[in-house]
């Protein structure tokens, strides 16, 4: 057995902040909520309103709200068809992301009854894209032996068009539903898919789009206009993610070219005159509109802060969520006549805001670092938690995070490093960490590190490092990596023994990593282990806490024992382990707050030199 991690029944004596940290958890989210193309008032979202992330609807007509599931571990994909008719949502077991897509009425379901198979004939599988038509759908599955790809017309067998060992999904259908785009990496690299387009009437080839090695194209969306057959791709052809309109009726391509820095994603208007984009540039998101055919940009007059989810309404209204470290998400809709205004609150008081953060660039061995700080009150230096983010294809911004603020009221600064790997600072910097993951990224953490202590930031004797999901491994990683930088390291959902992660992961996952690490631990064991924590075990000084789901598909439970034996077997150091019944993190508020106030208690005590390790 295992040391226990304690769970402390609260973090502060005084009962206003412990109030006010908890809130941020049970305040009421919401997604933004998504339209049926044909019926826009009928809408589906997720909220935790009932304590656990759930699908709801609502009738903008009627202004009804419901809850449509009710699951232990909770449900967070959802979508409508066009007529509205039907809530589609995937049914997996306890988090574990493997399931099928159920479907039922809108209106909810007769007492007793329970969803329908929304594509019967189709294998369980890990979902791997779904769009769904007026009288066709696309859906694709992914399992150990492949990715499949399946079409069910006016209701009638559902049909496989596609099969191919290597990743693949759904990628974009087209508004007559003739033509089906397919995202691809038969050439051995997931990172960097090909497109093809196929009939769906025959799952025969129309064309194919490929940009060669290390140059990805990723397939967005059709117009929605009938008969015009232009698909939107992202591409990165001068190293970084921009535009591309392929008219596939006629194999012509036009770059859209944005003088604008930083990556691109974008989305056409209802009339398929303009392009809604989103600008990623130095950890904010701002919207533009786009025109094709005057060529125009105009930054959309959205509200403060970093925009998330984004849509254009049929009346040109956009909808969209915006938030900023210091402010909590707010739903919104900006009117094409400049109005802006909240669309929908969640129920009850709203999450009390945090602090802001600021810009730090540091250099690195790589490049120039981003990473973003938040301070709490008084004079520094700080405990500091390096608080590392997933993926590893991602980044941090400055979005509201009710965990960086429960961090900064327990008084730590907070360092979020995009580091090696992040996504929005180029090709380049993207995929530095090929052939040498997990290493480089810390080089470049290493490096802020530096920078924290040199200004004054951060106590160099109570730097904690932290992160979920590839921040999870990461922080294990340089736990055994750069012993002397560390007080504690905490690794929620991580890879920590990559050889057995490799073996137990979904098959998406291994794609990833042979592409990742240029091949199989078959063909490369020396790099998996030179990248596996597991490795370093026996370097370790700090004491360590490991968070881990039982259910968890992508960072999975066996490699998180081997790793915890190991460090069971040295005997000299202190560690604790929380196990939750759910998948690769938990969509329970109660559990989530749990998880936050274990990390912040281990935190303190090993700063302070409190008992660790039961």
């Amino acid at each position: 057995m295992h040391p226990d991690a304690a769970v402390p029944d609260r973090l502060f004596d005084d009962d206003d902040r412990e109030r006010r940290w908890r809130a941020r958890f049970t305040a009421t989210r919401m997604s933004r909520p998504h339209w049926a193309k044909d019926v826009p008032d009928r809408c589906v979202y997720t909220s935790n309103e009932g304590g656990t992330t759930e699908v709801h609807t609502w009738d903008r007509a009627t202004g009804l709200h419901r809850q449509v599931t009710s699951r232990a571990a909770g449900t967070h994909t959802a979508t409508l068809p066009p007529d509205g008719e039907h809530v589609w949502w995937f049914d997996d077991t306890d988090g574990d992301e493997f399931g099928r897509w159920v479907a039922e009425p809108f209106a909810g379901l007769p007492a007793g009854e329970r969803p329908a198979d929304a594509l019967p004939g189709v294998e369980d599988g890990y979902p791997a894209g779904l769009e769904i038509g007026r009288t066709l759908v696309a859906a694709g599955t992914s399992t150990d032996d492949g990715s499949r790809i399946w079409v069910r017309r006016d209701g009638a067998d559902t049909e496989m068009i596609y099969e191919h060992a290597e990743d693949a999904g759904v990628g974009a259908l087209s508004e007559d539903e003739t033509l089906l785009a397919i995202s691809h990496s038969e050439h051995g690299d997931s990172r960097h898919p090909d497109v093809r387009v196929v009939r769906t009437a025959d799952a025969s080839t129309v064309a194919e789009k490929s940009d060669g090695p290390g140059r990805g194209l990723t397939p967005l969306v059709f117009s929605p206009v009938a008969g015009d057959q232009r698909l939107l791709l992202l591409h990165e052809r001068r190293g970084r993610e921009e535009l591309l309109i392929w008219d596939v009726a006629t194999d012509t391509e036009t770059e859209v070219l944005l003088d604008l820095p930083g990556e691109l994603v974008a989305d056409f208007y209802p009339d398929a005159t303009a392009l809604l984009v989103w600008h990623t540039h130095a950890g904010r998101v701002r919207l533009y509109r786009h025109d094709l055919r005057d060529g125009t940009l105009t930054e959309l007059p959205t509200a403060p802060g970093t925009v998330g989810s984004a849509e254009v309404r049929p009346d040109g209204t956009v909808e969209y969520t915006a938030s900023s470290a210091a402010a909590p998400v707010s739903i919104r809709a900006l009117h094409p006549d400049g109005t802006d205004r909240v669309l929908v609150a969640p129920p009850g008081e709203p999450a009390p805001g945090s602090v802001a953060v600021r810009d730090v660039w540091v250099d690195g061995p790589g490049g120039t670092v981003h990473a973003l700080v938040a301070e709490p009150a008084g004079e520094g230096p700080h405990p500091t938690v390096f608080s590392l983010h997933g993926g590893p294809h991602a980044a941090d911004e400055d979005r509201f995070s009710a965990v960086r603020a429960a961090w900064v009221d327990a008084g730590f600064a907070v360092v979020e490093v995009n580091y090696r790997g992040s996504t929005g600072y180029g090709s380049t910097w993207r995929d530095a960490i090929e052939g040498r993951p997990g290493l480089t990224e810390l080089e470049d953490v290493a490096a802020v590190h530096d920078w924290a202590v040199s200004s004054g930031l951060a106590d160099p004797a109570r730097i904690v490092v932290e992160g979920w999901s590839w921040g999870g491994y990461l922080a294990l990683l340089a736990a055994g990596t750069q012993p002397d930088r560390w007080a504690a390291a905490i690794g929620g959902v991580p890879v920590a023994d990559y050889l057995a992660a490799y073996a137990d992961e979904m098959e998406q996952l291994r794609a990833f990593d042979r592409a990742l690490f240029g091949g199989s631990p078959d063909e490369i064991p020396d790099v998996y282990a030179s990248a596996s924590p597991l490795t370093y075990v026996g370097d370790v000084r700090a004491p360590v806490l490991v968070l881990a789901g039982e259910n968890d598909p992508r960072c999975p439970i066996r490699q998180v024992d081997n790793y915890l034996d190991a460090l069971a077997a040295r005997g000299d150091l202190p560690y604790e382990v929380s196990r939750f019944d759910a998948g690769h993190g938990s969509l329970v508020v109660e559990e989530t707050i749990r998880h936050v106030a274990t990390e912040i208690d281990f935190a303190r005590r090993s700063v302070t030199g409190g008992a660790v390790g039961g």
